[in-house]
């Protein structure tokens, strides 16, 4: 009788638990670090900036410095941009090329908002790559991201108050380019591209250099002030209470020169003065803006009050705001 195999630990009827399988490799998990390594992989950078601008905000502050002190990183980010001008310029441009250089755009954002790289970033003039997207006039959605996109960029920039910056994208001319993409769009992208767009002139404009940019030319001021009034009538149509807030906070601000105070005495649009918004200011319970014009109205109304009857500019200004 032949004798039973003796049991051995790989035997059929061991019981010892076997070797854990190799962990599949969690994308989402993947460090910044390594992420960056793979970005200087041309192979590698298409699915590598997508997972990067995935999972920007769980890098939180980290990815930024890492972003623009990582060797090549920034080359490889710029060389995406620049490599489809061509097909902008030729309005060939695909859906997967403006999603491609998108998920490149948002990583410069971060390094743009950044406290720590965002003067390595002006001082390297990286905005500068920014505006051919933000020229173009095609209304197609991959022009439309790339816009908004970019405008992202410089909104970044400004969001924290910096006269440096300021004094930067004044010289480099990006109110133009502002006041342009506020005028372009679909119906469904438009206000988006407004208030984006209407942000950064708010912001600039509330640094003293902004603001006497806008009032030094009577052109200057014109065209900001007839895309603002634009922007209002479209307002009446398509409500929106955070444009309008930026918009109301552009007219209050102007307000602080002499002239532009003095010139908003016949060129203020009608909606502002005959209680359009009331209700959309009642309905958010908005506050802030509500007080913002009243202020703007009150400052206007103190300019000319000259010109006004026994009862004072006061008796307007409770009209127009409802009281």
């Amino acid at each position: 009788m032949a004798s039973p195999p003796p049991l051995h630990s790989g035997g059929p009827s061991s019981v010892a638990p076997s070797a854990p399988a190799p962990p599949e490799k969690d994308e989402s998990m993947a460090t910044a670090e390594q992420l960056l390594l793979d970005l200087c992989i041309p192979e590698l950078r298409e699915e590598t900036l997508k997972l990067l601008s995935q999972n920007r905000e769980k890098f939180q502050q980290d990815i930024a410095p890492l972003l623009w002190h990582s060797f090549g990183t920034m080359s490889a980010l710029l060389l995406e941009i620049v490599s489809i001008y061509g097909s902008v310029a030729r309005a060939t441009l695909t859906q997967a090329q403006s999603n491609h250089v998108c998920n490149a755009l948002a990583l410069l954002q971060c390094v743009a908002s950044h406290p720590d790289t965002k003067m390595p970033f002006i001082n390297a003039q990286i905005p500068l790559y920014l505006y051919p997207f933000l020229s173009t006039a095609y209304k197609a959605k991959e022009y439309e991201f790339l816009r908004l996109t970019s405008l992202g960029v410089i909104g970044a920039l400004v969001k924290v108050d910096d006269h440096e910056v300021i004094a930067y994208l004044l010289s480099s001319q990006i109110i133009p380019l502002c006041l342009l993409t506020m005028d372009i769009g679909s119906e469904i992208s438009k206000t988006l591209y407004m208030q984006v767009a209407t942000f950064i002139v708010q912001k600039i404009m509330l640094d003293d250099t902004g603001l006497m940019y806008v009032c030094t030319t009577r052109e200057c001021f014109l065209a900001v002030s007839n895309v603002l009034a634009q922007m209002l009538d479209a307002l009446v149509e398509q409500p929106s209470p955070r444009l309008l807030k930026h918009i109301i906070r552009c007219y209050l601000r102007l307000t602080d020169n002499p002239s532009a105070r003095d010139a908003l005495r016949t060129c203020l649009p009608t909606v502002l003065t005959d209680g359009t918004f009331n209700d959309l200011l009642e309905t958010q319970k908005d506050q802030t803006t509500r007080l913002w014009l009243h202020q703007m109205l009150h400052n206007i109304a103190m300019a000319s009050s000259g010109r006004r009857g026994p009862h004072g500019p006061h008796a307007d200004l409770n009209r127009i705001m409802g009281r």
